[in-house]
């Protein structure tokens, strides 16, 4: 069966046009972050959530600097040799985030495996510093495979954030094309082993509009819930460059509607599903 969709026209979709940012809150944070310089994905990303989300007290950070290792085909962070750890980055994002009085964070890095603990370290004491200097805000860390390394992943573990995030992107038959480097299964016993040993809430994302069939969706969603994973995000995958892969289609909205309802009935405990969700939508929510 064929997924509810419609062919990439010259622009996108009306489902896709989203309004700019207002509001006092995102302007208050808006000129904290230009004022300090502070980096947010929320920013550098141009994320279309950007002000419903800072309205809610959420923003989501990246670090390891912004070269990665991996050549996803996907995604638009730069690839190549990354620079050299800034040791100073957990004190440095935790400062981020008590001036711009977050509530709710969300970490994510780019692949280090140029590194021996392919960045876990920096992983684990920037959610420490963070706790440190910001008690009361709830974090979530959308993390890299490790590749399925269990030490590295032992080191998310023990500084328990609310949830650990890792995202198959997209379903088994893609994963070759769409992320070069990584392994579809060595995804999901990632986020087997994050729910086995210790960690309460655990997320997984996927992108649709690379190809998929409907029942391969479904098919990704039930490994998902197979490896325990408690809440999925699905949105539409839009080509960041004329470099990247190209989007075969535009899902209707009543197509995310479908999957949000059959994920339900799954047992996620959660399911954001919709053509602008990223993994970090409405992430405040994804903690209950």
């Amino acid at each position: 069966m064929s997924i509810e969709s419609v062919a990439p026209p010259k622009g996108k979709p009306k489902w896709l046009r989203v309004k700019l940012p207002t509001g006092k809150k995102y302007t208050q944070l808006r000129g904290l972050v230009d004022k300090y310089d502070l980096h947010t994905i929320c920013t550098s990303g141009s994320c279309p959530n950007m002000g419903e989300c800072w309205g809610e007290g959420t923003a989501t950070f990246m670090i390891l600097g912004n070269i990665c290792t991996r050549s996803c085909g996907f995604c638009g962070v730069k690839t190549g040799r990354p620079e050299s750890v800034d040791w100073e980055e957990p004190e440095k994002v935790a400062r981020s985030i008590k001036i711009m009085q977050i509530k709710h964070a969300v970490i994510t890095s780019v692949d280090r495996d140029d590194l021996k603990d392919m960045g876990s370290i920096i992983w684990a004491e920037t959610v420490q510093a963070i706790r440190r200097m910001n008690p009361t805000t709830t974090l979530e860390t959308l993390i890299p495979d490790f590749q399925g390394i269990t030490s590295h992943l032992d080191r998310i573990i023990k500084v328990a954030p609310e949830v650990v995030s890792h995202n198959v992107e997209t379903v088994k038959r893609l994963t070759r094309e769409v992320r070069i480097q990584a392994k579809y299964d060595r995804s999901l016993e990632v986020l087997r082993y994050l729910r086995a040993n210790g960690v309460n809430k655990t997320k997984s994302g996927i992108m649709l509009g690379l190809g998929e069939m409907e029942e391969e969706v479904l098919q990704t969603m039930e490994d998902l819930r197979n490896a325990n994973v408690d809440v999925v995000t699905i949105g539409q995958y839009l080509q960041p460059s004329k470099k990247h892969l190209p989007v075969k289609e535009f899902i209707l909205p009543e197509q995310f509607k479908k999957y949000e309802e059959i994920g339900l009935k799954m047992g996620f405990r959660h399911v954001e599903s919709g053509a602008l969700v990223r993994s970090s939508y409405k992430a405040h929510k994804h903690i209950n």
